[in-house]
């Protein structure tokens, strides 16, 4: 069952230098007990979707559609999303130091979460935030619950906040770079907690990383974006192993490992474009190894590819052209200089060279 469809949002912010086009023509959907990974680079629009669906971003223009269990998050006046958020939907963000307020002691903001949406006493709420710091692993919790956010470390202090989201059982948890800052073996816990979760509840999740190996791990389906737009979307193993965008073929060769034994990483050309000034044509086109006269040109939309059911990508090459083998890539060379190659005036691709990567911050 469908429990978020988001349809034609586009997100954009007036500043003095110009609109920042932050999201463009964004469609997706999330089904009840199922995990979407959403992936790329800083600035491709990942935390900008998320914040607008929960009406984070004041000063934005928004359109589009983002139907949840019948409502339009878009349209809901200031109380209705007040009801909505942290009970419905809630939100692990990004940076847990400034999204903690730094004067309430910790068991207090998570407190005040639970008596904001539930019927239940200051001794109890205080009691379920203990429940819920131990449940995430911070050690005493009994005594981290009085403890301000400067005086919790990096780690704890994520954990604080995947505690605070999870306290009231969400239909939606939106994750934005959940496992920051925390090592192997608490990522791991973490995730599994997570994933309980959701048997339990019926819990969707959307998870925002730059980790692949947590997506290829936790998600049932990926979104990839880049420049505000969707690059592609597929099940996890159809975009692992049968990827379409050069752009989710370079993603997938900075895995360590990717290339085989000994196999050199190569960043992908340049840098992610201006969302105030994007290139005509694909906004990937200046980047992109393949990139051909049409590129230039036209936007290509999201289309149905080869590498199984639901895979689509934004791209003018084939369908059929999908995987990381040195062979498909050497198939969409050819492809490239028979369409006409665009003349971007860069170097070569090293032919030897299998795989590429994206720069991550």
């Amino acid at each position: 069952m469908t429990l978020l469809s988001v349809r034609d949002l586009r997100v954009s912010f007036p500043t003095s230098d110009g609109v920042v086009r932050a999201v463009r023509r964004l469609s997706f959907d999330v089904e009840a007990g199922r995990t979407l990974g959403i992936v790329g680079e800083t600035g491709s629009g990942k935390s900008v979707t998320a914040l607008s669906l929960l009406g984070l971003n004041p000063g934005a223009d928004i359109s589009g559609s983002a139907l949840f269990e019948g409502r339009d998050l878009l349209t809901l006046g200031a109380d209705e999303m007040r009801r909505v958020r942290g009970a419905d939907i809630a939100m692990i963000f990004q940076d847990p130091l400034s999204s903690l307020h730094p004067y309430y002691r910790v068991g207090w903001q998570i407190s005040e979460a639970i008596r904001a949406h539930a019927r239940v006493s200051r001794g109890e709420a205080m009691s379920r935030a203990v429940d819920l710091l131990r449940l995430v692993s911070i050690p005493q919790p009994e005594r981290r619950v009085s403890a301000y956010p400067h005086e919790l470390s990096g780690g704890m202090r994520q954990r604080a906040m995947i505690a605070m989201a999870l306290a009231l059982r969400p239909k939606l948890l939106i994750a934005d770079e959940p496992t920051t800052a925390l090592d192997a073996t608490v990522q791991a816990q973490l995730m599994e907690l997570l994933g309980a979760m959701q048997e339990e509840l019926g819990m969707a999740l959307i998870i925002i990383t730059h980790d692949l190996g947590l997506v290829a791990s936790a998600a049932d389906q990926v979104l990839v974006m880049y420049a505000g737009r969707a690059a592609e979307k597929a099940d996890t193993t159809s975009l692992f192993y049968s990827a379409h965008h050069p752009y989710t073929r370079g993603l997938l060769g900075s895995i360590p490992g990717a290339t085989g034994a000994g196999g050199r990483l190569v960043p992908i050309h340049g840098n992610p474009p201006s969302l105030i000034n994007l290139p005509r044509g694909c906004a990937f086109h200046p980047r992109c190894e393949f990139a051909m006269d049409v590129c230039v040109r036209e936007q290509p939309d999201l289309a149905p590819v080869t590498g199984g059911p639901g895979h689509e990508s934004a791209c003018w090459l084939p369908p059929e052209m999908v995987g990381v083998a040195p062979a498909v890539d050497d198939a969409r060379r050819r492809h490239a200089a028979r369409r006409g190659r665009a003349s971007l005036g860069r170097p070569a691709p090293d032919a030897q060279t299998v795989g590429g990567a994206a720069t991550h911050d």
